[in-house]
C-alpha cells in the first residue's frame, strides 16, 4: 500500500478545519478594483502599495523593453541571460538603497534562500525572529547551519542566544524589516548594535518597507542611517511597492561576488525577462520622485485606523499599509471575509500555518490608489459585518 494514500484524507481534514486554500481567478489588471467571478470588488489585499503595477508609464516601459529585448531571457545570468537591462537595474537598485552593489534574483523568496545558504555552512549559526517570512525561515533550514529562533522582537533573548556561542563560526541575524502579517517593524539600530557586539552579520528583508518608508521610499534601513557596516545584507523585492517582479540583494562588492559564486537560486535560475528590468527602472524613478504617493498612503492609513478604533476592532500597532484585524479562529476569519465580499470588498483571510493558531485575521492592505471614499466604504462594511457576527 502506498504511503500517499492518505492525501485525500488530509485534504478533507484541512477543509473541515477551515484551513483550505483556494485560488481566485481575477479577470482584470491589478488596481484598487478587481473583477473576480464576474463581480467588481474593492481590492484590500494587494501589496501594490504605491499603485505602480498598472501605472501607464511602467506599462509603456515594459512594452518598450519587450520590443527591445523580447519576452524571455533565454538562460541564467551566468550563461547568457544577463543583459544590459539587468545590469542597469542592478545599478539603479544599488543607488536607490545607497549600497555599492545589488544582485537581482527571480523572486524575493529566491533571494532569501540563496543568500542565507550562500553565506552559511553546517558549523555556522543563524538567529531569526519567530515571525519572519517563510522564505527567511526556509533559508535558515536549508542552510543546515545551527538554527535558533527568538521570540518576536525580543532582543534580550537574542543577546542571550548569541552569548551562548563560543566558536569562531559565522553568525547571521535575520529579520523582516516590516513583518508581513503584522505590519510592525523591527528595531534596526538595536539589532545592529547586538550584531556588532557579538561579531555577527545582520540581514534585513525590506520587502514591505522599500518604496513605502523613509525619504524617497528608500526603506527602514536607510531611514535609520545604517550603513553596510551596520546591516551587511539588505534584501528587497520588486513585486510589491515597485509593482513588477523579482527580488534582490544589496551590499558590498564582496557580498555580491560571494553570492554570484555560491547562491544556488541565482546560479541555476533563468534570469527575469529584460522587459521587467526596464519596467522596474521606471518604477524606481517614480517611487523616488513622487512623494505624494507616500503622503496619501499615510493619510489613508491614519483614516482607516481612526475608524477601526471607533468600531472597537482588535488591531495591531502598525503604521504601515498592512493593517490586520485579529479574529482568532480560522472559521471566523473565513466567514467574515465572505461577508465582506458580499458587500463588494476583497480581503483574503489569513489562517494557520501562515499565522499561529488562534490568531487568524483579515490582513487589510492599503495602497496609494485607494481613495478616502474607499476607506469609508470599507469601514462601513466592517461595521455591518461585525454586527452580523456578534
Amino acid at each position: 500500500m502506498s504511503a500517499f494514500t492518505d492525501i485525500k484524507t488530509k485534504l478533507t481534514e484541512r477543509q473541515a478545519a477551515g484551513l483550505y486554500r483556494r485560488r481566485r481567478v481575477v479577470d482584470s489588471a491589478q488596481s484598487r478594483e478587481l473583477i473576480v467571478d464576474g463581480k467588481t470588488l474593492l481590492n484590500f489585499c494587494s501589496n501594490d502599495y504605491l499603485g505602480l503595477a498598472s501605472d501607464p508609464r511602467v506599462r509603456n516601459a515594459f512594452q518598450q523593453g519587450a520590443n527591445d529585448w523580447g519576452v524571455g531571457s533565454g538562460a541564467s545570468h551566468l550563461v547568457n541571460g544577463h543583459t544590459r537591462a539587468h545590469e542597469e537595474l542592478e545599478e539603479a537598485l544599488a543607488e536607490f538603497t545607497g549600497r555599492p552593489r545589488a544582485l537581482v534574483f527571480s523572486s524575493g523568496f529566491a533571494a532569501n534562500l540563496g543568500t542565507i545558504a550562500g553565506l552559511l555552512k553546517r558549523s555556522d549559526h543563524i538567529f531569526e525572529d519567530r515571525l519572519n517570512h517563510a522564505s527567511l525561515l526556509d533559508g535558515g533550514l536549508i542552510s543546515r547551519a545551527h538554527f535558533k529562533r527568538f521570540p518576536h522582537r525580543d532582543y534580550d533573548q537574542l543577546r542571550e542566544q548569541l552569548s551562548d556561542i563560543y566558536t569562531e563560526s559565522r553568525k547571521l541575524i535575520v529579520s523582516d524589516g516590516v513583518f508581513s502579517m503584522d505590519g510592525t517593524s523591527c528595531d534596526v539600530r538595536t539589532m545592529s548594535d547586538i550584531a556588532a557586539t557579538h561579531d555577527a552579520w545582520l540581514m534585513i528583508d525590506e520587502a514591505h518597507s522599500l518604496g513605502v518608508i523613509g525619504e524617497q521610499g528608500r526603506g527602514l534601513v536607510h531611514q535609520t542611517g545604517a550603513t553596510t557596516d551596520d546591516v551587511q545584507v539588505l534584501i528587497g523585492t520588486l513585486g510589491k511597492a515597485f509593482g513588477t517582479q523579482g527580488g534582490f540583494v544589496a551590499g558590498t562588492d564582496e557580498l555580491i561576488e560571494t553570492l554570484i559564486q555560491n547562491a544556488r537560486t541565482y546560479i541555476y535560475s533563468t534570469a527575469i525577462p529584460s522587459a521587467i528590468a526596464v519596467a522596474t527602472i521606471t518604477s524606481l524613478h517614480i517611487a523616488a520622485r513622487e512623494e505624494w504617493r507616500r503622503e496619501k498612503l499615510a493619510a489613508l492609513i491614519q483614516r482607516f485606523r481612526a475608524g477601526a478604533e471607533q468600531l472597537g476592532l482588535e488591531m495591531l500597532d502598525s503604521d504601515t499599509p498592512i493593517q490586520p484585524i485579529l479574529l482568532g479562529s480560522s472559521e471566523r476569519a473565513t466567514e467574515m471575509s465572505q461577508l465582506l465580499e458580499d458587500q463588494g470588498m476583497m480581503i483574503t483571510p489569513i489562517r494557520p500555518p501562515t499565522v499561529k493558531r488562534g490568531s487568524s485575521r483579515l490582513r487589510i492592505t492599503l495602497t496609494a490608489d485607494h481613495t478616502e471614499d474607499d476607506i469609508d466604504q470599507l469601514l462601513s462594511a466592517l461595521e455591518i459585518t461585525a454586527s452580523n457576527l456578534a
